[in-house]
């Protein structure tokens, strides 16, 4: 009982010294955001050159605003889905991986087999063919012995003769007939120990790999790109060849020092005499794996057992610091609790704001009407078109047409009616047009020089009105709709702030970035 007093003691006063490196500077709705939170994210977002804050008062103002809906999501249930908990665990295992790894042995290993091949002929990928005898491991003595024969005679020939087709010898003998490129680390070692050292025209004497038996020749090569562009890719094949992370065996290795890992030897030794055991095999920061989790993993890894136990020991110990990862690496957890409320902001935004099959084109409309002035322009534009006709006869027509028909008729039905079947009469062109951009509007509506006619279609005039805005929500719907949404987020704001319970410590917030 007084050891877990001294214990419990113990944790209060490291939670006490805690909390008071790392005070509480906002609550929002009962929320908790410590000074370390608010500083990852205000340093973050300052040093985005699109960022332009006033100050820190201003920020603080638009991170409760953020925090206001992320609490929103919460009580909406939106991280309660399977969707989102499935996509927040994806996003969590990818991060983990660069903390359950040391990076510097995987790369290490990288440099090692880079200046390997470095050493053997400076080749980045080769162009091979070969002659190829499948031999399947159960191959009887005599037909391996038939295929060695062969290939010796074939090999024989051609070094006799060098004049001889090698690709003659492939389309004849070979079960592949192919031409490849290959790159390191995408054959078996086998392979690719002898034909990486090779020149371009060369030919290798004949040599076995798991598949089989090889006579290749080398048709072109590329140059060994520089460490720095391979590296990444070297890693992830030698991981993938040998199935086994050296960055992952390194980290093992250096949490098993970390957390006094200490093996049960009588254990051990039980299980490995009687096949099982229910005693404690190993313990990790005290706390015990016995030989019931051992089967239970074994299970569903068939290997040897000490394959299954050296595997069982390194998951083990991985899975006790991936859970532990919050608690030792705060940039961690808040790069967690970045994405986890980023996540939720987006998927209650979406659903307040940003959803466009919600918005109600009656909505939009009233509020086009309520707000048209802001969409006055400062100068007019002419909304109409401009004719260019052949000859008279055809402009007095098209103008006699165009009082008749509505505005959104006029482009195309024009056009279907004057012209013929291949006789162009008339070219329209039709839109909101400013100051500026066509010479006949800029002549005929804004006092503007007389521009040279078109060849063909001499006779010009324009038929339409200046206007100091749009008419319709229609025409400029796109900026409507986000002057909407806007104004939609403004009155969720209204509300979100009217029922929120907000404490700032004020005192707190004169130590951001400055402690």
């Amino acid at each position: 009982m007084k050891r877990n007093l001294s214990v419990w003691i113990a944790f209060f006063m490291v939670a006490v010294v805690y909390a008071q490196q790392d005070p509480v500077l906002i609550k929002v709705n009962g929320y908790d955001v410590t000074r370390s939170e608010f500083e990852y994210i205000y340093n973050k977002n300052s040093s985005l050159s699109t960022l332009e804050l006033k100050g820190l008062d201003e920020y603080v103002e638009l991170f409760i605003n953020f925090k206001l809906k992320v609490d929103a999501a919460r009580k909406a249930g939106i991280d309660t889905t399977k969707a989102f908990r499935e996509e927040l665990a994806g996003y969590r295992k990818q991060l983990a991986k660069s903390y359950l790894s040391d990076d510097s042995a995987k790369e290490e290993e990288a440099l090692a087999y880079y200046n390997k091949l470095k050493k053997r002929a400076e080749t980045g990928n080769l162009q091979i063919t070969h002659i190829f005898k499948s031999m399947p491991q159960n191959v009887s003595a005599l037909k391996q012995r038939a295929i060695d024969v062969q290939l010796d005679s074939i090999y024989n020939a051609l070094i006799a003769n060098p004049r001889n087709d090698f690709s003659d010898f492939v389309n004849r003998f070979s079960d592949d007939k192919g031409e490849y490129w290959i790159g390191f680390l995408q054959t078996p070692k086998e392979f690719e120990d002898v034909v990486f050292s090779m020149k371009i025209g060369e030919v290798s004497k004949p040599f076995y790999t798991p598949q089989g038996k090889h006579i290749v020749k080398v048709l072109n090569k590329t140059d060994l790109p520089p460490f720095a562009e391979m590296k990444g890719e070297i890693m992830k094949r030698l991981s993938k060849r040998s199935g086994v992370d050296k960055g992952a065996e390194a980290m093992v290795e250096k949490l098993k020092k970390e957390y006094g890992f200490v093996f049960n030897t009588d254990a051990i030794a039980e299980l490995k005499k009687n096949g099982e055991t229910n005693r404690v095999l190993f313990y990790i920061n005290n706390c015990p794996y016995d030989g019931k989790l051992f089967k239970r993993f074994a299970d569903g890894y068939p290997r040897s057992m000490q394959l299954q136990l050296n595997a069982f020991v390194a998951k083990s110990i991985l899975d006790y610091e991936n859970n532990l990862l919050e608690k030792k690496y705060p940039e961690f957890k808040l790069l967690m609790q970045e994405y986890k409320e980023g996540m939720m902001f987006f998927e209650i935004s979406n659903r307040e704001i940003w959803d466009n099959s919600s918005i109600d084109e009656k909505d939009l409309e009233k509020y086009f009407v309520q707000h048209q002035s802001k969409y006055h322009w400062a100068k007019p534009k002419f909304d109409g078109v401009v004719v260019h006709a052949k000859d008279k006869k055809t402009a007095k027509q098209v103008k006699k047409l165009l009082k008749k028909m509505p505005q959104t008729a006029w482009k195309d039905t024009l056009a279907l009616i004057v012209n013929g079947s291949n006789d162009e009469r008339v070219k329209i062109e039709k839109g909101v047009f400013t100051n500026g951009v066509n010479p006949f509007v800029d002549h005929f509506e804004f006092k503007g020089k007389t521009p040279a006619p078109l060849v063909s279609f001499p006779y010009n005039f324009v038929y339409g009105r200046k206007k100091y805005g749009p008419s319709s929500y229609l025409e400029i719907r796109g900026i409507v709709a986000s002057d909407y949404q806007n104004y939609l987020e403004e009155l969720w704001m209204k509300r979100l702030r009217a029922e929120a319970v907000i404490e700032i410590n004020r005192d707190v917030l004169k130590t951001v970035n400055n402690h």
